[in-house]
């Protein structure tokens, strides 16, 4: 991951994206079914909600915060074009998010379904994500102040609310030690504080992966 290249610091938009990539992996080796029944891991483990909350939040803010505001800029110009492309991705997504919580609890036809659309989320989300890295960041960073984009953020951050002590470690989950070095010096103080001293225990007691005690296919 990099963000140099920006004038807007793009350290945790790179973050966000590399941690959907690692679940997408994840969620990918979970519908292979080796150990367990997909369907009842997939329904019942904290990873694929955390999972739907995280990615829900990140789009909504960039609809709401970042698409809307470019499009007023954009309108009439070349780049409109590429905006559109971002949101009729963005569009994509939960369809297929929705796909497959109805494949989850569908006994009859879910299992054959599940396999798909995990590829289909996996091929579409993927997609989107390098399409923005290389593509939409760039008219980003060239279209909106630092002061709007720090809205961007301050708005995201205030969604994750009092989940932040599980959002910062899931975001920073297998990341290098470099790249968590110089996310957590984004943070406030008392981020790394509570970080370092309680949130990353905290997560890494978390079975997110694994099905729910008590539960059945």
């Amino acid at each position: 991951m990099t963000g140099g290249e920006y004038k807007l610091d793009m350290t945790m938009m790179l973050t966000i994206h590399d941690a959907f990539r690692r679940e997408l992996d994840r969620i990918a080796k979970v519908a292979e079914g080796v150990s367990d029944d997909p369907r009842t891991v997939m329904r019942t483990a904290l990873g694929w909600k955390l999972f739907k909350t995280y990615l829900g939040i990140h789009h909504t803010t960039e609809d709401d915060t970042v698409w809307g505001l470019m499009e007023q800029r954009l309108a009439g110009g070349q780049d409109i074009a590429l905006l559109h492309a971002m949101e009729a991705e963005h569009a994509q997504i939960d369809p297929l998010l929705a796909g497959m919580d109805a494949a989850l609890v569908d006994a009859e036809n879910g299992p054959a379904r599940l396999g798909e659309l995990v590829a289909e989320l996996n091929t579409s989300l993927r997609g989107h994500l390098q399409h923005e890295e290389a593509e939409g960041l760039a008219l980003v960073d060239s279209t909106l102040t630092q002061e709007e984009w720090s809205h961007f953020a301050a708005v995201h951050l205030k969604k994750v609310g009092e989940d932040v002590g599980t959002y910062m470690p899931w975001l920073l989950d297998d990341a290098a030690a470099d790249w968590v070095e110089t996310v957590l010096g984004r943070l406030p103080g008392w981020g790394r504080t509570k970080y370092e001293g309680e949130w990353k225990a905290a997560y890494d007691r978390l079975s997110l992966w694994t099905p729910a005690a008590g539960t059945t296919g």
